[in-house]
């Protein structure tokens, strides 16, 4: 593992960092610390350790202490916009913003700035959030290690060796780092948890279309959410509450009330899940899985077990063909979806120099501007839409799709969450997997089928294997717009993993500098 030492004391900066979302939230409203010193903190923060991390692609230090500074004026006047109202934001670079570049991770859209600001940015801007930067990503949100991306890898905080998951790895390495006390993911097959997973933080993917979609740039449609990442349970259900809700301007935006994640948060803290009917998915696990993630997994159960809930094995037969139809859809729709990046409307153009036809411009574009991983599943897309294997491969995976929802309506029939690994593996070492897609595409084997199905997903770390000391983390699953059975179990377990042990996983992350 990467060495690591503490980062030299600042006025203040490394306890303001170190403290939960929650916690600077209750010291902001109280009037003990500003947000602009919480900020500043945060920024100190990024400045010192960025160089060993990567974990943005964009950081906008006046635009931040701005948004700090209306904060603070907004608390002096007794009109804070939001319990969160002054607390640190890392973005990821996929959700549109009008004051700062928004990338994808992609040479297509490097320096791009977009002229409306997506849903979540708006809610957070509105909520007195304050938005630190952009994340690094894998590029258009295609990978699980966030090696994709254009403009480099980012790295694990635990081990800079090794990767932070992906495609939101920039999010999730901003919150080991304590770079950012809250960040944003997206999660279209695992995006948001097999990141938080590799990290020891939390990572939510709420039901599809709790949070709008409107300004989240598109890799696939129909499986794309955006999410809320912490690093405890409160803190995310404190930042869902305030990026979740209806949209008019997002035609897939759930037309419902938010459920109450924040209560069901604090109400699981106390620790009692009596009642609560919890489910363990047979098909995730044996071989393939890492001995210290199973091992972790069975902890983690027993410990539900400890507070009350009723623990069953539960049978998802169609779970194992998750992988095969996700890489069929998510392509298809990959493939449509990224038909936009042609060079004439926006983005980067490549060979127009009065000379080339419409179609040369168009390919020596996409050529330069596309990574290989985009090439790849543009053209597994292209070809599962073609004439002739439409019905082969597309058809028969929505057929799938609705094969794995059925599986989980049945489940959820018998528990009230169903659990298993997040991952099969702890975070793999850099330039590990690249030659081997497939090798990757296994790391979102247990999160995918959430995504599919649309329904409610949670990553809460479970410790640490034994084998190589890196986080684990534990999937709680929940039916759609019933994310609060989420936040109360994972607030139960989060309580008890902590309360068993001497020192919080969060103190037992390095805390990096560089020399």
């Amino acid at each position: 593992m990467s060495s690591t030492t503490s980062v030299p004391d600042g006025p203040g900066s490394t306890e303001l960092t170190g403290l939960a979302a929650s916690e600077l939230a209750a010291k902001i409203a109280a009037g003990e610390v500003s947000a602009v010193e919480v900020t500043r903190a945060h920024l100190d923060r990024i400045e010192a350790i960025e160089p060993a991390v990567h974990a943005f692609l964009h950081v906008d230090r006046e635009a931040a202490l701005d948004a700090a500074r209306r904060a603070d004026e907004q608390r002096a006047n007794g009109t804070p916009a939001s319990p969160l109202a002054g607390v640190p934001l890392a973005l990821k670079d996929v959700l549109t913003t009008t004051d700062m570049p928004t990338t994808c991770g992609s040479r297509m859209l490097e320096g791009w700035t977009p002229p409306y600001d997506s849903t979540v940015a708006a809610r957070l801007r509105d909520a007195g959030v304050v938005v630190l930067g952009k994340t690094n990503m894998d590029e258009f949100a295609m990978g699980s290690s966030t090696e994709n991306s254009a403009f480099g890898p980012t790295r694990n905080p635990w081990d800079t060796d090794r990767i932070p998951g992906g495609s939101g790895g920039g999010s999730s390495a901003a919150l080991a780092a304590f770079e950012a006390p809250l960040a944003i993911g997206t999660d279209t097959g695992g995006s948001i948890r097999q990141p938080a997973a590799v990290t020891g933080t939390v990572g939510v993917k709420p039901t599809y279309g709790g949070v709008s979609r409107y300004g989240l740039v598109a890799f696939s449609s129909s499986l794309d959410q955006a999410g809320p990442c912490g690093r405890t349970v409160l803190d995310a259900a404190m930042l869902h509450e305030v990026i979740a809700g209806h949209d008019p301007m997002d035609s897939t935006s759930v037309d419902a009330p938010v459920p109450k994640v924040t209560a069901a948060a604090r109400d699981g803290a106390d620790g009692d899940l009596r009642g609560v009917r919890v489910g363990v998915v047979r098909e995730f696990g044996g071989e393939g899985y890492q001995q210290g993630v199973r091992d972790s997994f069975r902890t983690a159960v027993d410990t539900l077990t400890s507070l009350g809930a009723e623990v069953v094995e539960v049978s998802c037969p169609h779970f194992e063909y998750a992988l095969g139809a996700y890489y069929l859809i998510a392509p298809s729709e990959c493939s449509s979806n990224l038909a936009r990046f042609d060079a004439m409307r926006y983005g980067l153009r490549v060979g127009d120099d009065g000379t080339r036809s419409t179609e040369e411009v168009m390919s020596l574009t996409r050529e330069q501007g596309f990574g290989p991983e985009v090439k790849r599943r543009i053209m597994l897309g292209t070809y599962a839409l073609s004439s002739g294997y439409y019905d082969a491969y597309y058809g028969q995976a929505q057929k799938v799709r609705t094969l794995i929802t059925r599986d989980f309506e049945a489940a959820f029939g018998q528990v009230d969450v169903l659990v298993s690994p997040t991952t099969p593996t702890t975070a793999f070492r850099i330039g590990e997997r690249v030659d081997d897609p497939m090798a990757m595409y296994r790391a979102d084997l247990c999160t995918i089928p959430s995504n599919l199905a649309g329904n409610a997903a949670m990553s809460v770390p479970s410790g640490l294997s034994t084998e190589d000391g890196m986080p684990v983390g534990l999937q709680i699953m929940a039916p759609a717009m019933a994310d609060d059975r989420l936040y109360r179990v994972g607030a139960a377990y989060e309580a008890a993993r902590d309360a068993a042990s001497e020192v919080s996983l969060l103190d037992r992350v390095p805390r990096l500098e560089v020399a």
